[in-house]
C-alpha cells in the first residue's frame, strides 16, 4: 500500500477522506511571494485564480496575505486583515462550496477569517509559536488545524539552522504541541514539516526521503514543496522554471505518505495523485 492508513478531518461537517490524497491551492495576497507567478494584484485576478484551481481539482484554497519568505517585509495585523479578509469574502461569494483555509499564525486575523469571513481551516506557520493565543483560538474554534514547524522566524530561520537529528527533532517537536492540542479537545490536526523553513537544502532532502518516519504522529501530513529553493537552486533555474522539480519532488512525496499537497500548480500535483493511486491500486 503506497498510502497510509485512511486518515479524516471534519470541515464544515463534512467528513473529508485523506486516504486519497487532496491538493490545496495557493492564493497569495502579497506583494512580495518568492514565486512572482503566484502574486494577486486585484479582485479580478484573485477569483480567477481561484476559479482556476478549482476547476483544475483543488480540494482547498489557502489564503494568505503575510509573506514568509526570509527577508520579507512584516506588516502589521492590520494590513494582514486588511488583504486576507475581503479575499476570503470575495472567493466564498463566487465558489461557496469552496473549502477555504487562512494562512496566518496570528490568532486575531484566523479569528477573523472564521468567524467573520467563513473560513474553514487554520493554517499556522508558527505552530503556535508566533502567537501565545493561537492554541486558545484553536481549541475554542474547532476548525481544522495545519500545523507547522519552522524553526526561528521567518526573518531569522535561514541563519545556519541547526539539528542533531532534524527529522527527530521535529517530530519531538510535533509531539509536545499535539498532546497540548488533544488534551484539549482539538480533533482534526494536520502536520506539516515545513520544507524551507529553517532548513538547510540537505535538511529538506533529509525530510523528504524519510517523511513515512512522521507517520508516527498519527496525523495527516500536509507537504509544502512548490517551486522552493531546494528545487530551483539544485537545478540552477530559477522559481518560474520549477514546475517540473516540483512534480517530481510532490510524486517523491506522495509515495511516500503525503496526504496534501500545498502547491502553486493545481492540475499537475492533481494528475501526480492520479497517476500514482493507479499505480498503488496495481502493487495491491
Amino acid at each position: 500500500m503506497m498510502f497510509s492508513q485512511p486518515k479524516y478531518i471534519n470541515v464544515k461537517g463534512q467528513l473529508i477522506d485523506l486516504e486519497v490524497p487532496k491538493v490545496m491551492g495557493i492564493l497569495n495576497i502579497t506583494p512580495d511571494s518568492f514565486y512572482e507567478g503566484s502574486r494577486l494584484k486585484d479582485e479580478k485576478e484573485l477569483i480567477e485564480a481561484a476559479g482556476k484551481m478549482l476547476d483544475d481539482g483543488a480540494d482547498f484554497l489557502d489564503v494568505g496575505g503575510y509573506s514568509s519568505r526570509p527577508g520579507a517585509e512584516q506588516i502589521s495585523a492590520e494590513e494582514e486583515k486588511r488583504r486576507v479578509l475581503p479575499a476570503i469574502r470575495n472567493i466564498l461569494r463566487e465558489f461557496p462550496e469552496a473549502i477555504i483555509s487562512v494562512d496566518s499564525f496570528r490568532a486575531e486575523v484566523a479569528r477573523e477569517a472564521v468567524y467573520g469571513c467563513g473560513a474553514h481551516i487554520i493554517n499556522d506557520i508558527s505552530g503556535g509559536d508566533g502567537d501565545p493565543e493561537m492554541f486558545n483560538l484553536i481549541t475554542e474554534l474547532n476548525v481544522p488545524y495545519i500545523m507547522m514547524h519552522m524553526q526561528g522566524t521567518p526573518g531569522t530561520m535561514q541563519n545556519n539552522p541547526v539539528y542533531e537529528d532534524v527529522v527527530a527533532d521535529i517530530i519531538t517537536w510535533f509531539g509536545k504541541r499535539t498532546v497540548t492540542l488533544m488534551d484539549a479537545g482539538v480533533k482534526d490536526i494536520i502536520i506539516d514539516p515545513g520544507f524551507g523553513f529553517g532548513k538547510k537544502p540537505e535538511h529538506n532532502f533529509e525530510l523528504l526521503r524519510r517523511l513515512r518516519e512522521f507517520n508516527i504522529v498519527g496525523l495527516p501530513i500536509l507537504v509544502g514543496l512548490s517551486r522552493k529553493s531546494m528545487i530551483w537552486r539544485t537545478l540552477e533555474k530559477s522559481p518560474a522554471e520549477s514546475l517540473n522539480g516540483t512534480t517530481v519532488l510532490n510524486t517523491v512525496a506522495l509515495i511516500n505518505g503525503a496526504s496534501i499537497l500545498r502547491v502553486h500548480d493545481v492540475r499537475e500535483a492533481v494528475e501526480a495523485i492520479r497517476l500514482i493511486s493507479r499505480v498503488g491500486k496495481t502493487l495491491n
